[in-house]
């Protein structure tokens, strides 16, 4: 059975919960664990008022016994700490749809009178859950080696800096409050999170994710819903506020010659060598066994404390959008939900490549797989991290 989940729960209801199935059995997995990406998704650099409330934990109500997965279901209940002061309270109805948000599509779609039948769900409070399932998948894949890290190569009107190396980027990043590649990047930030916040406005930015450590040949070229590219990237999409996706440099390669934007097969001695990874660690729909390098562009959030025109959908009549509570800048926060997603759907592909029930049965097939090293490829960049 592939690894695959399904979430349910509202921004302010009592809790969020999630079934993950496919999880073989044999995996160390407990609480701490997931609260660690938990956490990591909770940075308060730009962040508004809600992350003062929660402090995310999921709770592991099956599928685990003694600190390892059974190969059943796992379901994990995530409290919102925000739902006792929601509880019992009288809300006026919310009918001002604000641009760039679910709410007027989602209206008209299920006939709703009041936006917050959908803003509840529509919401980037959902995200939780899709992080502690990230925390399994990426507990699942580090049993292979599999690593994935994060960063804001660019936000708002800073622009990205290209001259900062991945590595360095990467590590950086993980101290960063903002996740920035670099301390000039850090306080370039900073400030334009402040003039953001004090104007009243939202800012999106640039997410570089890494994935590095799997083998060749996941995903296929078959049929196209079997294709890891277009499976990676559907993922990444699905994302609040995701506007867009490519791998590696794919909008700057278009200036290339087809001769220059691809990665030469070279051979050194016995070695077979990829000089470079601008196809992002796929080619073909499949992975290279280089590393996967994915971009996203994530734009500002709907919800501004400056108004914005629209209408009221119970009066018919134009309208200026009322601000409630929200992030002046979720980019930051938005890297784990991308490293997450991305896990996800790699989890499922090594799952379907691997079959089996048990962990340590998987583990042999893996052996078997060829990788970077059986085939003496050199991959570029090398990207390595210290355990865990």
């Amino acid at each position: 059975m592939p690894f695959r989940y399904l979430s349910a729960g509202e921004s302010h209801g009592p809790c969020l919960t999630v079934i993950v199935e496919g999880v073989p059995a044999g995996l160390a997995l407990d609480e701490s664990l997931i609260a660690a990406d938990l956490a990591r998704r909770q940075l308060k650099a730009g962040a508004g008022g809600r992350m003062d409330i929660e402090t995310d934990r999921a709770q592991i109500l099956s599928g685990v016994m003694g600190g390892l997965t059974t190969g059943a279901p796992i379901a994990l209940s995530i409290p919102n700490r925000d739902h006792a002061a929601w509880r019992g309270k009288a809300v006026p109805a919310y009918t001002i749809a604000r641009p760039g948000h679910a709410d007027l599509a989602a209206c008209a779609k299920y006939g709703h009178d009041d936006i917050r039948r959908s803003l509840e769900r529509s919401s980037a409070r959902e995200t939780a859950c899709r992080v502690a399932v990230g925390a399994i998948a990426r507990a699942y894949l580090d049993a292979f080696g599999v690593r994935a890290r994060s960063y804001v190569a660019a936000l708002g009107a800073v622009p990205e800096d290209t001259s900062i190396p991945l590595e360095e980027a990467l590590a950086f990043a993980e101290a960063s409050p903002s996740r920035a590649p670099s301390q000039r990047q850090e306080d370039a930030y900073a400030n334009a999170i402040h003039l953001a916040r004090a104007n009243g406005e939202t800012l999106g930015g640039l997410i570089v994710c890494v994935v590095a450590g799997l083998p060749i040949g996941l995903g296929s070229y078959a049929t196209p819903d079997r294709r890891l590219d277009a499976r990676l990237g559907a993922a990444v999409l699905s994302v609040n506020a995701i506007k867009g996706v490519a791998f590696a440099d794919a909008f700057a390669n278009i200036a290339l010659p087809g001769s220059a934007c691809h990665d030469a097969i070279l051979l050194e001695g016995d070695r077979i060598v990829r000089p470079t990874d601008r196809a992002g660690g796929l080619e073909g729909g499949m992975t290279t066994g280089q590393p996967i390098l994915v971009r996203a562009a994530m734009k500002p959030i709907p919800t501004t404390l400056a108004p914005q025109r629209s209408v009221d959908l119970a009066t018919h009549t134009p309208a200026q959008t009322a601000y409630e509570r929200s992030d002046t800048c979720p980019v930051p926060r938005a890297c784990v939900v991308i490293e997450s997603v991305l896990l996800i759907e790699l989890a499922a592909a090594l799952c379907e490549k691997l079959g089996g029930d048990s962990l340590d049965e998987q583990r042999a097939r893996f052996a078997a797989l060829p990788t970077a090293d059986s085939v003496r490829l050199n991959p570029a960049p090398k990207i390595f991290w210290p355990e865990p």
